[in-house]
């Protein structure tokens, strides 16, 4: 199972809105074909795996990280192929929460006379697949929140100063991490400051951008829309931005989504719930301060990246790297659990879940 978790991993940022999925096959002890899911629309990991193994699947066991698929979407049922096959067991990782299979491929594999086994490092098959499994729970995408800062907690000086708080090193991880998700959300202050591209590690992964920009004062001119498809730029305004200038975007060909309004800005869940029906099942928010802070306050972060720098700004009016939760009572803040730590260099980046 584990070797079918670590194939899994290989489609990290490939298979959205698909699960990750690995699969073994093996006979006689021995390890006969092996199988990962590569892309959204391609084979399976089953189907890969059956396939290398041909008629030697007959007898065989699989093992699969995720529940066979049991409806037919971009392919057709896994499960169908599993027992045609004649393998004798299936040991699966975790039950597959979307609503179409879960557990209904596990109940017709044991009415066909297959042996199976459920929940085999279930909890490692569960954090693979987060985003999956969020998605197909709350409809919602799922949202991590990243910001690099210092060990005092500014991201930029009194006067605004901000590049570069980590190093070079630190930069370039960052972002691969930006292609395992579906799209990169910032607020027009963090667009209007940085001048940012957003992009990722990788030229072949079309990364959606998205800006919160309640009043359109994103120039047309900025970096971000630069060198990537006009339609994965996508604007989240409210009623206060000008039509004319709506007008100059769509033009453009980028996106501009008109959304209700909350304390003045983007309504945050309303745009997630949008999104989500376009099959937009992560996001990862890179700021600035307030748009972390709001997320957070209103309970849509599921995880988040940190990344300090060994520097202090000394400054009470720097820039702290959450601001807006408001927290009033010591005993009460939001708070991390699962926290994990690694060293990048001199920095260290902090991973945990609200």
């Amino acid at each position: 199972m584990q070797m079918a978790l670590d194939l899994a991993a290989k489609g990290k940022g490939h298979t959205s809105p698909n699960p990750m999925v690995g699969a073994v096959i093996v006979r006689k002890n021995r390890v006969i074909a092996t199988g990962w899911h590569k892309r959204c629309g391609a084979d399976h990991a089953e189907i890969v795996a059956l396939k290398k193994a041909g008629a030697r699947s007959r007898g065989a066991k699989l093992y699969v990280t995720l529940e066979p698929c049991f409806h037919y979407g971009r392919t057709p049922p896994c499960v169908d192929k599993v027992i045609a096959s004649g393998i004798r067991e299936v040991v699966i990782g975790m039950v597959d929460p979307n609503p179409l299979t879960r557990g209904k491929s596990i109940m017709k594999l044991r009415r066909a006379g297959v042996k199976v086994k459920v929940g085999i490092l279930r909890r490692e098959a569960g954090r693979l697949n987060e985003i999956f499994i969020k998605y197909m729970r709350s409809r919602m995408p799922f949202v991590a929140a990243k910001c690099a800062q210092t060990l005092d907690g500014k991201i930029a000086t009194a006067a605004g100063e901000s590049q570069w708080i980590t190093s070079s090193k630190t930069r370039d991880y960052a972002r691969r991490i930006r292609d395992e998700f579906d799209a990169i959300c910032a607020g027009v202050n963090t667009v209007l400051r940085d001048d940012p591209r957003l992009n990722g590690a990788r030229k072949t992964k079309r990364l959606k951008k998205i800006v919160l920009d309640s009043s359109l004062k994103t120039p047309l001119t900025a970096r971000l829309f630069k060198g990537v498809r006009s339609a994965d730029c996508i604007i989240a305004v409210t009623r206060k931005a000008s039509p004319a200038k709506i007008k100059q975007f769509q033009n453009k060909g980028v996106r501009v989504i008109i959304c209700p309004a909350k304390d003045g800005r983007v309504d945050l869940k309303w745009l997630l719930k949008a999104l989500a029906k376009e099959e937009i099942t992560s996001i990862l928010m890179e700021g600035g301060a307030r748009v972390i802070g709001s997320a957070l306050k209103d309970k849509l972060v599921d995880k988040l990246y940190i990344y300090v720098a060994p520097k202090i700004i000394g400054d009470q009016d720097a820039l702290s790297s959450i601001v807006g939760v408001d927290t009033v009572n010591i005993g009460r803040p939001i708070r991390i659990k699962d926290l994990t730590s690694r060293n990048i260099g001199q920095d260290i980046l902090l991973t945990g879940y609200v």
